[in-house]
């Protein structure tokens, strides 16, 4: 296969910033692509890397672009996309900039570009967010630009993945080992709250594997009844029960040479959890009612919102089952403990929400980041790209402000106010906790915090816990050991 171009435009190859992404890339040793190093000179004061922009692009036809540029970012972004315009269809752009240009974020998004990458540059990282922009490429044209109603359609059959998208330590740290997992044919489990992006990550790892090519089936575990679960996953033949008026074929044998995802784990009834173990072991399963066995070659991600140790515990997952899928597991963090990829990730759904409608809205205030950031996201993801759709569609502004999200009110306390509300929070949970631990014992609860008792007793009153909820009913403090 022809390998794909990967152009790197350096406008300052003076700074060793083009450079060193060049080691990154060419580190890889990915045979599909071609890497293109092109530098031209450039200042403030000539055009004269514009001039030469169209020879390049026509000779070098990149599949993706990456844009080295030390200097004014959005400036050379705003250049290059009007050359793209009148040359070739528009490849994915990512801008190389430097940390202190980070506040152009927003901004340089708002005219097309793909992805921003700041050094030090992690080849890990690189490499698979590369993967994604060309997975995301067709003939040179980006699905991420070009937002037709096909993509449903594309997600639904397994061939598109959406990009993972982070750089906080937690995210890095989750899903750096996903290339090399995909490499491998084994199963994975991955664990994470609702909405931090589960199947998201196994599409990802199907998309990287050499199962590429095959299906990528979803299943909820959850939304199916306990009766129906076994005959969905494995077939059944015609007449195997009440209702079975036509053989089916089940969604194992549908996902042949693919992955079959299933999502909610803890939801798969033991006796279809018992079916599963064996397919796992051997290959083999039998459909309902069937005498036969048969064989399919099909990859299983599992995935799970609850703590599954606990679940394996309560009997809820076989024990011999676990084992064997949790040959690899990824554990994918909530956003509250990602919150310096709120930014990243708000701008990335706005982007794509303002493509999609055709509105003229292209970044957040400062006090609408504030909000952003500074909200916990029970629903994780899910609910950031909700709450930023929900503004976008709404907006009457080219700017999202903090009253256009549908998130709960800050108020107007302080710094200092805000901080106060916290610690005594912090501090009302950790006493009652303590004195659940010690029967309301004021004097076994300060000893174990290490507290003198009457300081322990000024903060219960001035928090207004009463030690008496917390006493067993007919509690002798003297029995208590």
């Amino acid at each position: 296969m022809k390998p794909t171009n990967v152009l790197l435009l350096d406008l300052n190859p003076a700074c060793d910033l083009g450079g060193s992404l060049r080691e990154v890339l060419e580190s890889g040793s990915n045979a599909q692509i071609s890497l293109k190093h092109e530098a031209v000179e450039n200042s403030e004061l000539s055009s004269s890397w514009t001039n030469a922009l169209p020879g390049i692009l026509s000779r070098v036809k990149p599949a993706v672009i990456f844009l080295v540029s030390p200097g004014n970012v959005l400036k050379h972004v705003k250049s290059l996309f009007h050359s793209l315009r009148s040359l070739l269809p528009h490849p994915p752009v990512v801008t190389v900039s430097n940390v202190d240009q980070r506040g152009e974020l927003s901004e340089v998004y708002k005219h097309g570009v793909e992805d921003i990458f700041t050094p030090p540059f992690n080849p890990v990282e690189v490499n698979l967010r590369l993967q994604k922009l060309l997975e995301q490429t067709c003939d040179g044209q980006t699905l991420a630009h070009n937002l037709q109603p096909q993509e449903e359609e594309l997600s639904s059959r397994g061939n598109y993945a959406k990009p993972l998208i982070g750089q906080s330590a937690s995210f890095l740290a989750a899903v750096r080992k996903l290339p090399n997992i995909a490499i491998s044919d084994d199963t994975v489990l991955i664990s994470g709250e609702t909405g931090t992006g589960k199947e998201v990550c196994a599409r990802n790892i199907h998309q990287l594997s050499n199962r590429a090519s095959g299906n990528f089936l979803p299943v909820n575990c959850g939304a199916f009844p306990e009766q129906l679960i076994e005959s969905e996953l494995f077939g059944h033949e015609r007449g195997a029960f009440t209702g079975a008026v036509a053989p089916n074929p089940g969604l194992i044998r549908e996902a042949e040479g693919g992955t079959l995802f299933l999502d909610e784990l803890d939801s798969l009834p033991l006796a279809a959890q018992s079916k599963l173990l064996r397919f796992l072991q051997e290959k083999e399963y039998r459909p309902v009612g069937s005498t036969k066995t048969r064989i399919a070659d099909v990859r299983i991600i599992a995935a799970t919102n609850v703590n599954i140790a606990a679940a394996v515990e309560a009997g809820r997952i076989r024990r011999d089952l676990y084992y064997r899928l949790t040959t690899f597991q990824v554990e994918l963090p909530p956003l509250r403990e990602r919150s310096e990829d709120i930014r990243l990730l708000a701008a990335h759904f706005l982007a794509r929400t303002a493509n999609k409608l055709r509105k003229n809205v292209n970044g957040f205030s400062s006090d609408a980041l504030y909000k952003l950031c500074l909200y916990e996201w029970p629903g994780n993801l899910r609910e950031l790209e909700s709450v930023v759709k929900r503004a976008v569609t709404l907006a009457e502004h080219s700017i999202i402000h903090s009253y256009d999200l549908s998130l709960p009110d800050l108020g107007k306390k302080s710094y200092q106010e805000r901080k106060d509300d916290f610690v005594r929070e912090w501090e009302r949970r950790e006493i009652i906790a303590l004195l659940i631990a010690h029967r309301g014992n004021v004097c076994r609860a300060a000893a174990a915090a290490m507290m003198d008792p009457r300081v322990m007793r000024e903060r219960i009153r001035k928090l207004g816990v009463d030690p008496d909820d917390y006493r067993p009913n007919g509690f002798n403090d003297d029995s208590f050991q």
